[in-house]
């Protein structure tokens, strides 16, 4: 079950940063509309009150994650692997650009997190 808590924290985390970043795309930046209409534009966003209740629901299961798992394996595979899922969505759905170092990045933090999970124990 511990498991099953991780991969979903670190999927609903992903997922509110996108739905978030989905959501600014659609109201503009703070430069061209100023602070009350830019606010205004957010909070009436759907796609940013998903990205909110994703957040909460990603909180839910990272705690009781971490009544089970050591911290210094928790956050980092938390961290590593949203980045990853980040990443990729990214550039396959979003049309962002990444870079050949980007790439190794992203290589690197797979390693990374094979390596943390290697001999981690549950409690």
């Amino acid at each position: 079950m511990t498991y099953l808590a991780l991969a979903l924290g670190i999927v609903f985390n992903a997922g509110a940063n996108i739905l978030m970043k989905v959501a600014m795309r659609g109201v503009g930046t703070l430069d061209s509309l100023g602070f009350g209409p830019y606010v205004r534009g957010m909070l009436s966003s759907g796609w940013l009150w998903g990205g909110v209740a994703s957040f909460v629901t990603a909180l839910v299961f990272y705690t009781y994650v971490l009544s089970k798992m050591n911290l210094s394996v928790a956050y980092p595979v938390f961290t590593s692997v949203g980045f990853a899922i980040v990443i990729l969505f990214s550039s396959l759905s979003l049309k962002e650009a990444v870079g050949w170092w980007q790439v190794v990045g992203f290589v690197l933090i797979i390693a990374g997190v094979w390596l943390v999970l290697v001999k981690q124990t549950v409690a």
